[in-house]
Protein backbone atom coordinates (compact mmCIF):
# COMPACT_ATOMS: atom_id res chain seq x y z
CA UNK A 1 0.00 0.00 0.00
CA UNK A 2 1.32 3.66 -0.54
CA UNK A 3 -1.35 5.48 0.56
CA UNK A 4 -4.63 4.92 2.38
CA UNK A 5 -6.13 4.94 5.87
CA UNK A 6 -5.90 2.52 8.79
CA UNK A 7 -8.62 2.62 11.88
CA UNK A 8 -11.08 -0.23 13.49
CA UNK A 9 -13.76 0.57 11.16
CA UNK A 10 -13.47 2.35 8.07
CA UNK A 11 -16.90 0.80 6.02
CA UNK A 12 -18.47 4.38 5.29
CA UNK A 13 -15.10 6.30 5.08
CA UNK A 14 -15.46 9.14 2.49
CA UNK A 15 -11.24 9.38 2.56
CA UNK A 16 -10.54 7.19 -0.51
CA UNK A 17 -13.02 9.64 -2.15
CA UNK A 18 -11.64 12.55 -1.64
CA UNK A 19 -7.80 11.89 -1.90
CA UNK A 20 -8.53 9.82 -5.24
CA UNK A 21 -10.91 12.81 -6.09
CA UNK A 22 -8.01 14.73 -5.11
CA UNK A 23 -4.39 13.71 -6.39
CA UNK A 24 -5.04 11.10 -8.54
CA UNK A 25 -3.51 8.35 -6.73
CA UNK A 26 -4.31 5.42 -5.40
CA UNK A 27 -5.85 5.08 -1.33
CA UNK A 28 -6.60 2.31 0.21
CA UNK A 29 -8.76 1.77 3.60
CA UNK A 30 -7.41 -0.74 5.84
CA UNK A 31 -9.44 -1.29 8.50
CA UNK A 32 -6.94 -3.16 11.79
CA UNK A 33 -9.95 -4.47 14.51
CA UNK A 34 -6.99 -4.76 16.90
CA UNK A 35 -4.39 -2.73 18.95
CA UNK A 36 -2.42 -6.03 17.19
CA UNK A 37 -2.90 -5.82 14.12
CA UNK A 38 -1.93 -1.75 14.00
CA UNK A 39 0.98 -2.51 15.60
CA UNK A 40 2.08 -4.96 13.17
CA UNK A 41 1.20 -3.10 9.97
CA UNK A 42 3.08 0.17 11.61
CA UNK A 43 5.88 -1.98 12.64
CA UNK A 44 6.33 -3.23 8.84
CA UNK A 45 5.68 -0.12 7.46
CA UNK A 46 4.92 -1.05 3.86
CA UNK A 47 3.53 1.58 2.97
CA UNK A 48 4.87 5.55 1.74
CA UNK A 49 1.60 7.86 3.94
CA UNK A 50 -1.39 7.11 5.78
CA UNK A 51 -4.12 8.84 7.35
CA UNK A 52 -4.95 7.44 11.00
CA UNK A 53 -8.31 7.49 12.63
CA UNK A 54 -10.45 6.13 15.65
CA UNK A 55 -8.91 4.39 18.01
CA UNK A 56 -5.22 4.99 16.77
CA UNK A 57 -4.51 8.62 16.89
CA UNK A 58 -2.72 8.29 20.22
CA UNK A 59 -1.31 4.62 19.27
CA UNK A 60 0.75 5.58 16.44
CA UNK A 61 2.56 7.96 17.92
CA UNK A 62 4.59 5.62 19.86
CA UNK A 63 5.86 4.85 16.42
CA UNK A 64 6.85 8.19 15.08
CA UNK A 65 10.38 9.06 15.20
CA UNK A 66 9.14 12.78 14.60
CA UNK A 67 5.75 14.24 15.74
CA UNK A 68 4.78 17.95 14.97
CA UNK A 69 4.89 20.36 17.95
CA UNK A 70 1.27 20.95 17.36
CA UNK A 71 -0.03 16.83 17.15
CA UNK A 72 2.25 16.29 20.71
CA UNK A 73 0.66 18.92 21.82
CA UNK A 74 -3.13 18.22 21.23
CA UNK A 75 -1.92 14.14 21.97
CA UNK A 76 -3.42 12.68 18.23
CA UNK A 77 -1.72 12.26 15.24
CA UNK A 78 -4.04 12.08 12.08
CA UNK A 79 -1.42 11.85 9.03
CA UNK A 80 2.29 9.79 9.29
CA UNK A 81 4.82 9.80 6.28
CA UNK A 82 7.34 7.22 5.92
CA UNK A 83 10.22 8.79 5.04
CA UNK A 84 13.23 6.82 4.42
CA UNK A 85 11.76 4.10 7.45
CA UNK A 86 11.24 6.69 9.80
CA UNK A 87 7.96 7.48 10.47
CA UNK A 88 6.36 11.54 10.82
CA UNK A 89 3.44 12.36 12.94
CA UNK A 90 1.32 15.41 12.24
CA UNK A 91 -2.10 16.63 12.50
CA UNK A 92 -4.77 17.77 10.02
CA UNK A 93 -7.84 17.42 12.06
CA UNK A 94 -6.60 20.55 13.68
CA UNK A 95 -6.62 22.83 10.03
CA UNK A 96 -9.65 20.77 8.98
CA UNK A 97 -11.95 22.31 12.11
CA UNK A 98 -9.93 25.71 12.31
CA UNK A 99 -11.32 25.91 8.15
CA UNK A 100 -14.52 24.96 8.69
CA UNK A 101 -14.72 27.46 11.60
CA UNK A 102 -13.47 30.06 9.21
CA UNK A 103 -15.33 29.35 6.03
CA UNK A 104 -18.16 29.83 8.12
CA UNK A 105 -16.84 32.92 9.82
CA UNK A 106 -17.42 31.67 13.67
CA UNK A 107 -15.85 34.01 15.43
CA UNK A 108 -13.97 32.45 18.94
CA UNK A 109 -12.27 35.59 20.55
CA UNK A 110 -13.86 36.07 23.90
CA UNK A 111 -16.44 33.20 23.34
CA UNK A 112 -18.16 30.67 25.70
CA UNK A 113 -17.43 27.08 23.75
CA UNK A 114 -18.72 24.26 24.88
CA UNK A 115 -17.33 21.07 23.57
CA UNK A 116 -19.48 17.64 23.54
CA UNK A 117 -17.12 14.66 24.43
CA UNK A 118 -13.92 13.85 25.40
CA UNK A 119 -11.88 11.75 23.26
CA UNK A 120 -9.10 12.42 20.84
CA UNK A 121 -11.07 14.76 19.17
CA UNK A 122 -12.16 16.84 21.95
CA UNK A 123 -8.68 17.90 22.39
CA UNK A 124 -8.02 19.25 18.53
CA UNK A 125 -11.08 21.10 18.49
CA UNK A 126 -10.11 22.95 22.33
CA UNK A 127 -6.98 23.41 20.62
CA UNK A 128 -8.67 25.55 17.62
CA UNK A 129 -10.63 27.16 20.21
CA UNK A 130 -8.27 28.40 22.58
CA UNK A 131 -5.33 29.52 19.90
CA UNK A 132 -8.03 31.53 18.13
CA UNK A 133 -9.19 33.33 21.18
CA UNK A 134 -11.92 31.64 23.11
CA UNK A 135 -12.71 32.91 26.79
CA UNK A 136 -13.77 29.93 28.15
CA UNK A 137 -13.96 25.93 26.77
CA UNK A 138 -15.92 23.80 28.56
CA UNK A 139 -16.50 19.83 27.98
CA UNK A 140 -19.58 18.13 28.44
CA UNK A 141 -19.91 13.96 29.36
CA UNK A 142 -22.75 11.92 29.44
CA UNK A 143 -20.70 10.81 32.41
CA UNK A 144 -19.12 13.75 33.86
CA UNK A 145 -16.09 13.91 36.09
CA UNK A 146 -16.27 16.89 38.60
CA UNK A 147 -12.94 16.81 39.69
CA UNK A 148 -12.33 17.98 35.61
CA UNK A 149 -15.31 20.66 35.44
CA UNK A 150 -17.18 18.38 33.04
CA UNK A 151 -20.62 19.33 32.53
CA UNK A 152 -23.54 16.83 32.40
CA UNK A 153 -25.66 17.29 29.39
CA UNK A 154 -28.64 19.18 31.38
CA UNK A 155 -26.04 21.74 32.91
CA UNK A 156 -24.21 22.64 29.59
CA UNK A 157 -27.73 24.02 28.57
CA UNK A 158 -27.11 26.97 31.61
CA UNK A 159 -23.74 27.49 30.41
CA UNK A 160 -23.91 30.76 28.66
CA UNK A 161 -22.08 29.20 25.59
CA UNK A 162 -21.82 30.80 22.72
CA UNK A 163 -20.63 27.89 20.43
CA UNK A 164 -21.46 24.35 20.31
CA UNK A 165 -18.82 21.43 19.39
CA UNK A 166 -19.75 17.96 18.77
CA UNK A 167 -16.91 15.37 18.81
CA UNK A 168 -19.07 12.37 20.24
CA UNK A 169 -20.92 9.85 17.46
CA UNK A 170 -23.92 10.93 18.67
CA UNK A 171 -26.11 11.60 15.28
CA UNK A 172 -23.66 9.81 13.48
CA UNK A 173 -24.83 6.80 10.52
CA UNK A 174 -26.69 4.16 11.02
CA UNK A 175 -27.53 5.74 14.10
CA UNK A 176 -29.05 9.12 12.89
CA UNK A 177 -31.66 11.07 15.12
CA UNK A 178 -29.72 10.93 17.96
CA UNK A 179 -29.23 14.09 20.37
CA UNK A 180 -28.28 14.52 23.55
CA UNK A 181 -28.28 18.06 23.76
CA UNK A 182 -31.31 21.18 23.62
CA UNK A 183 -30.04 23.32 21.45
CA UNK A 184 -33.41 24.71 21.69
CA UNK A 185 -33.30 25.95 25.57
CA UNK A 186 -29.94 27.78 24.65
CA UNK A 187 -30.70 31.28 23.21
CA UNK A 188 -28.02 33.42 21.88
CA UNK A 189 -26.02 30.73 20.55
CA UNK A 190 -24.22 31.96 17.73
CA UNK A 191 -22.70 28.40 16.34
CA UNK A 192 -23.25 24.92 16.45
CA UNK A 193 -20.69 22.65 14.56
CA UNK A 194 -20.58 19.01 14.36
CA UNK A 195 -17.39 16.66 13.23
CA UNK A 196 -19.95 14.15 12.18
CA UNK A 197 -20.25 14.31 8.28
CA UNK A 198 -22.36 11.26 7.95
CA UNK A 199 -25.17 12.42 7.92
CA UNK A 200 -24.65 15.53 5.95
CA UNK A 201 -26.58 17.01 9.20
CA UNK A 202 -27.15 15.81 12.07
CA UNK A 203 -30.25 15.74 14.22
CA UNK A 204 -27.95 17.98 16.55
CA UNK A 205 -27.28 20.28 13.67
CA UNK A 206 -30.70 20.33 12.50
CA UNK A 207 -32.25 21.09 15.64
CA UNK A 208 -30.16 24.04 15.89
CA UNK A 209 -31.28 25.09 12.37
CA UNK A 210 -34.56 24.78 13.90
CA UNK A 211 -33.84 26.77 16.57
CA UNK A 212 -32.43 29.54 14.31
CA UNK A 213 -28.85 29.43 15.13
CA UNK A 214 -27.15 31.51 12.68
CA UNK A 215 -24.18 28.85 11.61
CA UNK A 216 -25.37 25.23 11.80
CA UNK A 217 -22.82 22.87 9.92
CA UNK A 218 -21.80 19.47 10.06
CA UNK A 219 -18.62 17.86 9.67
CA UNK A 220 -17.98 17.20 5.72
CA UNK A 221 -15.72 20.42 4.86
CA UNK A 222 -13.54 19.27 8.28
CA UNK A 223 -13.17 16.51 6.83
CA UNK A 224 -12.18 17.39 3.05
CA UNK A 225 -10.05 20.13 4.42
CA UNK A 226 -7.78 17.65 6.69
CA UNK A 227 -7.40 15.06 3.64
CA UNK A 228 -6.01 18.37 1.23
CA UNK A 229 -3.93 19.22 3.96
CA UNK A 230 -2.37 15.74 4.66
CA UNK A 231 -2.23 15.28 0.92
CA UNK A 232 0.28 18.08 0.97
CA UNK A 233 1.96 16.53 3.83
CA UNK A 234 1.93 13.01 1.77
CA UNK A 235 3.03 14.47 -1.29
CA UNK A 236 5.60 17.27 0.32
CA UNK A 237 4.16 20.42 -1.96
CA UNK A 238 1.65 23.09 -1.11
CA UNK A 239 -1.56 23.12 -3.00
CA UNK A 240 -1.49 26.62 -5.15
CA UNK A 241 -4.88 27.29 -3.58
CA UNK A 242 -6.02 24.83 -0.75
CA UNK A 243 -9.09 26.04 -0.10
CA UNK A 244 -10.33 26.37 -3.58
CA UNK A 245 -9.48 22.83 -3.64
CA UNK A 246 -11.77 21.90 -0.37
CA UNK A 247 -14.45 24.13 -1.78
CA UNK A 248 -14.68 22.12 -5.30
CA UNK A 249 -14.30 18.41 -3.68
CA UNK A 250 -16.70 19.41 -1.03
CA UNK A 251 -18.84 20.65 -3.90
CA UNK A 252 -18.29 16.97 -6.08
CA UNK A 253 -18.50 15.25 -2.96
CA UNK A 254 -22.05 16.79 -1.85
CA UNK A 255 -23.83 16.69 -5.18
CA UNK A 256 -22.33 12.49 -5.79
CA UNK A 257 -23.13 11.09 -1.92
CA UNK A 258 -26.51 13.62 -1.08
CA UNK A 259 -29.74 11.97 -1.82
CA UNK A 260 -32.23 14.38 -4.03
CA UNK A 261 -35.78 14.41 -2.44
CA UNK A 262 -38.66 15.20 -4.80
CA UNK A 263 -41.64 16.93 -3.73
CA UNK A 264 -44.89 17.91 -5.37
CA UNK A 265 -48.68 17.53 -5.94
CA UNK A 266 -49.96 13.75 -7.41
CA UNK A 267 -49.42 13.56 -10.98
CA UNK A 268 -46.94 16.53 -11.07
CA UNK A 269 -44.23 14.29 -12.86
CA UNK A 270 -41.84 13.67 -9.99
CA UNK A 271 -41.77 10.04 -11.12
CA UNK A 272 -40.61 10.18 -14.86
CA UNK A 273 -38.45 13.62 -13.84
CA UNK A 274 -36.89 11.53 -11.13
CA UNK A 275 -35.83 8.49 -13.28
CA UNK A 276 -34.43 10.61 -15.77
CA UNK A 277 -32.59 12.96 -12.60
CA UNK A 278 -31.67 9.52 -11.05
CA UNK A 279 -30.05 8.40 -14.50
CA UNK A 280 -28.33 11.78 -15.27
CA UNK A 281 -26.63 12.08 -11.89
CA UNK A 282 -25.65 8.19 -11.76
CA UNK A 283 -28.29 7.83 -8.12
CA UNK A 284 -30.35 5.09 -7.40
CA UNK A 285 -34.23 6.12 -8.16
CA UNK A 286 -36.73 5.37 -5.40
CA UNK A 287 -40.25 5.68 -5.31
CA UNK A 288 -41.65 5.93 -1.55
CA UNK A 289 -44.89 5.47 -2.59
CA UNK A 290 -43.98 2.10 -3.97
CA UNK A 291 -41.90 1.37 -1.10
CA UNK A 292 -45.22 1.99 0.64
CA UNK A 293 -47.27 -0.36 -1.21
CA UNK A 294 -44.17 -2.96 -1.57
CA UNK A 295 -43.96 -2.92 2.70
CA UNK A 296 -47.75 -3.00 3.23
CA UNK A 297 -48.68 -5.51 0.55
CA UNK A 298 -51.59 -3.86 -0.24
CA UNK A 299 -52.26 -0.73 -2.96
CA UNK A 300 -52.28 2.53 -1.60
CA UNK A 301 -56.10 2.91 -2.25
CA UNK A 302 -56.28 -0.31 0.05
CA UNK A 303 -54.52 1.33 2.45
CA UNK A 304 -56.39 4.19 2.97
CA UNK A 305 -60.00 2.21 3.40
CA UNK A 306 -57.96 -0.16 5.74
CA UNK A 307 -56.47 2.35 7.96
CA UNK A 308 -57.60 5.72 7.06
CA UNK A 309 -55.30 8.79 6.05
CA UNK A 310 -53.71 8.00 9.28
CA UNK A 311 -52.51 4.87 9.07
CA UNK A 312 -51.20 5.77 5.68
CA UNK A 313 -48.78 8.65 7.04
CA UNK A 314 -47.65 6.70 9.57
CA UNK A 315 -46.17 4.04 6.79
CA UNK A 316 -44.99 7.15 4.79
CA UNK A 317 -43.30 8.30 7.65
CA UNK A 318 -41.38 5.05 8.59
CA UNK A 319 -40.40 4.35 4.04
CA UNK A 320 -39.34 7.73 4.63
CA UNK A 321 -37.00 7.41 7.99
CA UNK A 322 -35.52 4.33 6.14
CA UNK A 323 -34.08 5.30 2.66
CA UNK A 324 -33.84 9.42 4.10
CA UNK A 325 -30.54 8.24 5.81
CA UNK A 326 -29.11 6.94 2.98
CA UNK A 327 -27.60 8.64 -0.15
CA UNK A 328 -26.59 8.47 -3.47
CA UNK A 329 -30.94 8.46 -3.91
CA UNK A 330 -33.04 10.20 -6.15
CA UNK A 331 -36.38 10.06 -4.11
CA UNK A 332 -39.76 10.72 -5.56
CA UNK A 333 -42.05 11.41 -2.32
CA UNK A 334 -45.51 11.43 -2.12
CA UNK A 335 -47.37 14.24 -2.18
CA UNK A 336 -48.40 14.44 1.22
CA UNK A 337 -45.08 14.07 2.81
CA UNK A 338 -44.83 17.79 3.82
CA UNK A 339 -47.73 17.05 5.85
CA UNK A 340 -45.75 15.83 8.56
CA UNK A 341 -42.29 17.86 9.86
CA UNK A 342 -40.61 15.02 11.18
CA UNK A 343 -40.44 13.29 6.55
CA UNK A 344 -39.03 16.91 6.00
CA UNK A 345 -36.07 16.55 9.03
CA UNK A 346 -35.16 13.08 7.72
CA UNK A 347 -35.27 14.52 4.01
CA UNK A 348 -32.91 17.22 5.22
CA UNK A 349 -30.44 14.46 7.14
CA UNK A 350 -28.82 13.86 3.91
CA UNK A 351 -30.20 15.52 0.75
CA UNK A 352 -31.50 18.64 -0.89
CA UNK A 353 -35.82 19.17 -1.70
CA UNK A 354 -36.75 20.11 -5.11
CA UNK A 355 -40.26 21.62 -5.21
CA UNK A 356 -41.62 19.74 -8.99
CA UNK A 357 -43.84 22.71 -9.73
CA UNK A 358 -46.54 22.20 -12.26
CA UNK A 359 -49.96 24.26 -13.31
CA UNK A 360 -52.97 22.76 -11.78
CA UNK A 361 -54.90 22.27 -14.63
CA UNK A 362 -52.21 19.84 -16.19
CA UNK A 363 -52.47 18.00 -12.66
CA UNK A 364 -54.38 14.06 -13.25
CA UNK A 365 -57.67 13.95 -11.68
CA UNK A 366 -58.55 10.48 -10.06
CA UNK A 367 -55.67 7.77 -11.12
CA UNK A 368 -56.04 5.79 -7.78
CA UNK A 369 -55.25 8.72 -5.63
CA UNK A 370 -57.66 8.63 -2.37
CA UNK A 371 -57.54 12.71 -1.77
CA UNK A 372 -57.70 13.87 -5.49
CA UNK A 373 -60.87 12.31 -6.89
CA UNK A 374 -62.34 15.09 -8.12
CA UNK A 375 -61.35 18.80 -9.52
CA UNK A 376 -62.53 20.40 -6.75
CA UNK A 377 -60.70 18.34 -4.24
CA UNK A 378 -57.73 18.62 -6.54
CA UNK A 379 -57.65 22.40 -6.56
CA UNK A 380 -58.39 22.43 -2.34
CA UNK A 381 -55.22 20.20 -1.93
CA UNK A 382 -52.78 22.19 -3.84
CA UNK A 383 -54.29 25.51 -2.14
CA UNK A 384 -53.53 23.92 0.92
CA UNK A 385 -49.98 22.23 0.14
CA UNK A 386 -48.29 24.40 -2.16
CA UNK A 387 -47.02 26.82 0.84
CA UNK A 388 -46.12 23.49 2.44
CA UNK A 389 -44.08 22.71 -0.66
CA UNK A 390 -42.46 26.17 -1.16
CA UNK A 391 -41.22 26.15 3.07
CA UNK A 392 -39.26 22.84 2.20
CA UNK A 393 -37.64 23.55 -1.26
CA UNK A 394 -34.64 24.32 -1.30
CA UNK A 395 -35.25 25.17 -5.11
CA UNK A 396 -38.71 25.11 -7.18
CA UNK A 397 -38.28 23.37 -10.57
CA UNK A 398 -41.10 24.28 -13.35
CA UNK A 399 -42.60 21.71 -15.29
CA UNK A 400 -44.86 23.18 -17.80
CA UNK A 401 -43.42 22.26 -20.80
CA UNK A 402 -41.05 19.02 -21.58
CA UNK A 403 -39.74 16.20 -19.06
CA UNK A 404 -36.13 17.45 -20.72
CA UNK A 405 -36.48 20.49 -19.67
CA UNK A 406 -37.70 20.44 -15.89
CA UNK A 407 -34.37 17.79 -16.05
CA UNK A 408 -32.17 20.48 -17.49
CA UNK A 409 -33.83 23.44 -14.77
CA UNK A 410 -33.13 20.67 -11.66
CA UNK A 411 -29.48 20.35 -12.50
CA UNK A 412 -29.05 23.73 -12.92
CA UNK A 413 -30.47 24.11 -9.35
CA UNK A 414 -28.21 21.17 -7.93
CA UNK A 415 -25.23 22.39 -9.60
CA UNK A 416 -26.42 25.99 -7.86
CA UNK A 417 -26.81 24.15 -4.20
CA UNK A 418 -24.26 22.08 -4.62
CA UNK A 419 -21.46 25.30 -4.81
CA UNK A 420 -23.36 27.52 -2.74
Amino acid sequence: MEYGLIGSKLGHSYSKIIHEMLCGYRYDLCPLPTEEEARAFLTRRAFKAINVTIPYKRLVMGSCSYIDPRAKAIGAVNTVVNRNGLLYGYNTDYLGFAYLADAHGVEFTGRTVLILGTGGTHNTTSAVAKDKGAARVLTVSRHPDPEKGELSYAEAVHSGADIVINTTPAGMYPNVGVCHLDVAAMPGLEAVLDVVYNPDKTELILRAEEAGVPVAVGGLEMLVAQAVYAAEYFLDRKFDDAPAEIRAITAQLRKEQLNVALIGMPSCGKTTIGRALADRLGKRFVDLDEEIVRAAGRSIPDLFAAEGEDGFRAREAEQTARFAREGRQVLSCGGGVVKRPENLRALRQNGVVLFIDRPLDALTVGGGRPLSTSAEALKTMEAQRRPLYLAAADAVIPNETTVADAVAAALEALDAIFVH
